[in-house]
């Protein structure tokens, strides 16, 4: 939002005040122009002069110091009492007049301005020619203070003038030029010792031409030369930073302002909160700033409660959205558009589509027409909580306006169909995006990235990276994040280690949503121990965790059945007053149905069928699946119903969920009508469809149907995992078909995958169950080779298959010469299995 963000202009900084941060941590960018207000909500006071964001508007007659002003005054500009300004506007009485140099600005400062103008190429010959006329050795100037002071003048009309020229690099190399002639102790500092309003001026074209480097060396320059750095000039460089995602050093310079006594402006502090809002920052610490600003008798304005409102977007703290809209309303500050879709967004997010709408329906009411911005809130609200029909209605309900999908519009649909499934929906909207003259952007091939990366297409995936680079984008840190979190969805967490150290390469520095990227990543790898080292680093590093963090955490807890570590962070969660959501709760299911707490399960589901805890889709979505996994036919069923009656649609992981637990059961039929409904939905198969096919045609004793679905997944240009192959090993096993698993075998090893414990204790069981017991011994010598180390299951299988067979003898024999066929046993195991031959 700094790109957006005006921000006063010459007027000497305030007296010091407390300090506002204990530990500040980022700044992110402001979307709209702020203006300074004083002392008394809710009526309108004076404004301070602001600095125009010079590329987009026009500068009009700026007001500054009075000459003979003393260093702690300055004119304001009268405003009517009864006139509340506008957020991001001051009022101006020359507003809507043609913008002029300022009037200081000398005859001879005019002449050069407009020799510069008229120059095609200003060449550094050409440039000395012209400027020379502003050195005041060979001008009417003096070599007084009083004179560089007008060349000061000169300088700043003639730089602010060539930036509203869109001429920035010829501002720059005059501003290079008079500075290389004078120094910046001469130049810079005005008669009270401080600045002056060059500097600020001068930073902030810096910062928009991607120079943070230079700026930040420009102002402390200025320190070293004695000068007093105004707040003014700080928050300029603190834009600086935020405008290029330099968050560290943006915060770093806000440190430093204040330990210079510098005393904060309500711009000041609409920054601070907009940071926070940001970070997700824990509501209460949000609260706090607000306390100590207006400790210090400066009030919020409506750019304060907007910024406020937006803040409780990511935490879906909607409550405390609408808390703060009333407030807002009660001070006097009439809602803007601003407002609304800021509130809209936290209902979207918050999926609390119905008070959405009813946003929406106030708006128009209050005078305020939806925009694309509105629009694009509202499908994003509906995509990702899987209501697509709702998303689309609403594409063409603002056609019908004749507002335009944009790429933001295009590129939420494509990752709402991406998401549910619907990868041949998903490519239409693409096409479609494409025919209306609308060009991707990053976020559009971050979405695709993602989409062909969830379903293993990785040579497409890497076709999507290249045509994002020759189109001129770099990769951005969602582009990274999202390669991490392909990778780990597909449990490859040596590409998940690459990526993120070819990331850091890049230059980005890894920050909260790359952790908590991360701890996914490697949590879905099976690298729970490497998971938690992940988030150990993001404390170390001084990143303080929020609602995704520790849902990322619960999330590792849960895929180990860790349900009694997942329950203490949800009350660290609530003593630190972060507030759950759907994921949360999500997490905590997944933790009782992994460790078999199935009544703990099953008081949760009863809470959320209830409303004890909100039946978000997403929940009763969860519960389908965990049910579905937990083998428990009724249940699953209920938490179906129970979805669709509530006015949801399934996605394809509850339609797979579906299709799993029916095909466990061979309840053909009941697999079929879900098939069809995928069909009739458009859903793309995903390869836990085709698995769970195979899977109960290996149980129903079809290894040949379940080898034609093993090759559908080739023809559909997928990769079949290990489950796909060890399932189909395991039913020719079953068979007695020993060369047709050996086959399949060679076929798993050929595809590039490694086979695992569960591959070889498949062979090991199918050769014991037909008395081959030399083969099942050779197959444990092979896997040892071959460096998969058996487990218990492994020599299990050996001891019962003898047993099965009366050849307990030969299963003595078997358990104490396993000291020579696998060194690494240990005594206590082949007690184990000693215990067990004389149990049977």
């Amino acid at each position: 939002m700094v790109d957006k963000l005006s921000l006063p202009l010459r007027i000497p900084g305030p007296p010091p005040s407390p300090r506002i941060l204990q530990e500040p941590s980022q700044l992110p960018q402001h979307h709209h122009h702020q203006q300074q207000q004083q002392q008394t909500p809710p009526s309108p006071s004076p404004i301070a002069p602001l600095l125009q964001e010079l590329l987009r508007e026009p500068l009009l007659h700026k007001e500054r110091e009075a000459p003979n002003s003393s260093p702690r005054s300055y004119r304001r500009r009268p405003t009517s009492s009864s006139r509340r300004p506008q957020l991001g506007k001051y009022y101006d009485p020359n507003r809507g007049k043609p913008w002029s140099v300022d009037a200081r600005v000398s005859a001879r400062g005019r002449r050069v301005l407009q020799s510069i103008l008229g120059s095609v190429e200003l060449s550094p010959a050409r440039l000395d020619e012209v400027l020379v006329a502003l050195d005041p050795a060979t001008t009417d100037y003096s070599d007084g203070g009083e004179e560089l002071d007008s060349l000061s003048i000169d300088l700043l009309g003639i730089i602010e003038a060539l930036e509203f020229h869109k001429k920035t690099d010829a501002a720059l190399n005059v501003f290079e030029w008079v500075r290389r002639r004078h120094g910046d102790a001469k130049l810079f500092r005005n008669c009270h010792g401080g600045c002056g309003p060059l500097a600020p001026t001068v930073i902030s074209i810096l910062g928009k031409e991607g120079r943070v480097s230079d700026a930040a060396a420009l102002l402390h320059s200025l320190q070293k030369e004695g000068c007093i750095v105004d707040v003014y000039t700080y928050t300029s460089l603190v834009s600086a930073y935020v405008r290029n995602g330099r968050y560290r050093e943006a915060l770093s310079v806000v440190q430093e302002m204040e330990e210079d006594d510098c005393k904060p402006t309500l711009i000041t502090y609409n920054i601070i909160l907009n940071v926070y809002g940001k970070l997700s920052m824990p509501w209460n610490e949000i609260v706090s700033v607000v306390d100590v600003m207006k400790k210090e008798g400066i009030f919020p304005d409506r750019y304060t409660y907007n910024t406020l409102i937006s803040c409780c977007r990511r935490g879906s703290l909607y409550e405390e959205a609408l808390q703060i809209f009333e407030e807002m309303k009660s001070m006097g500050f009439q809602p803007d558009k601003v407002t609304y879709n800021a509130l809209l967004d936290v209902y979207g997010k918050s999926r609390r589509h119905k008070e959405a709408m009813a946003v929406l329906q106030e708006m128009e009411t209050n005078g305020f027409p939806p925009s694309i911005v509105t629009y694009n809130s509202l499908i994003s609200a509906y995509a990702k909580d899987g209501m697509l029909d709702e998303a689309m209605e609403l594409k063409d309900q603002m056609k019908s306006k004749g507002i335009k999908p944009d790429v933001v519009s295009y590129t939420t649909l494509l990752s709402g169909l991406e998401k549910a499934g619907k990868d041949v929906l998903a490519m239409e909207i693409f096409e479609e995006m494409k025919t209306q003259d609308c060009r991707p952007n990053l976020c559009t091939f971050n979405a695709l990235i993602k989409m062909y990366g969830n379903r293993g297409k990785f040579p497409e995936m890497m076709q999507v990276f290249e045509e994002l680079r020759s189109g001129g984008f770099v990769p951005d840190i969602v582009t990274w994040n999202t390669l991490l979190a392909v990778f780990g969805l597909n449990g490859m967490d040596d590409e998940v280690s690459g990526v993120f150290k070819e990331m850091k390469k890049a230059g980005f520095i890894p920050e909260r949503d790359t952790y908590n990227t991360l701890i996914s990543a490697y949590s879905r790898c099976g690298a729970f121990d490497q998971a938690m080292v992940v988030y150990k680093r993001m404390i170390t590093a001084g990143i303080t965790p929020d609602l995704s963090t520790y849902n990322a955490v619960l999330a590792a807890l849960a895929r180990g059945g860790l349900w009694e570590q997942a329950e203490k962070i949800l009350a660290e969660m609530k003593d630190r007053n972060c507030k759950t959501n759907e994921l949360t709760y999500c997490s905590m299911l997944h933790a009782y149905a992994n460790g078999r707490e199935l009544d703990r399960m099953g008081a949760l589901a009863e809470d959320i069928y209830s409303g004890i805890i909100e039946p978000h889709a997403v929940l009763l979505k969860t519960l389908v699946l965990v049910y579905g996994k937990s083998n428990l036919l009724a249940e699953t069923e209920h938490a179906f119903r129970e979805l669709t009656k509530r006015g949801s649609s399934p996605d394809i992981t509850t339609l797979n969920a579906m299709l799993s637990i029916y095909g466990r059961r061979q309840m053909v039929p009941k697999v079929n009508e879900i098939l069809c409904f995928m069909k009739e939905s458009g859903f793309s198969p995903t390869l836990t469809t085709y698995n769970s096919l195979i899977n109960m045609y290996s149980r129903s004793g079809d290894p040949g149907r379940a080898e034609e679905i093993l090759r559908e997944i080739k023809t559909k240009g997928r990769r079949p995992d290990l489950f796909s192959y060890n399932t189909l090993i395991h039913a020719y096993g079953r068979q007695g078909l020993m060369k047709d698993a050996t086959r399949i075998f060679l076929e798993l090893k050929a595809s590039g995958l490694k086979p695992d414990v569960v591959t070889y204790n498949t062979f090991i069981a199918s050769y014991t169950t037909n008395s081959m017991f030399a083969e099942a011994i050779g197959v444990i010598r092979y896997m040892i080779k071959n460096g998969c180390r058996p487990n218990e299951n492994t020599y299990n299988s050996v001891v019962d298959g003898y047993c099965k067979v009366g050849l307990r003898e030969e299963a003595s024999v078997f358990i104490h010469g396993l000291q020579q066929l696998d060194p690494r046993i240990s005594s206590e195991d082949q007690r184990k299995l000693s215990r067990r031959l004389a149990e049977r």
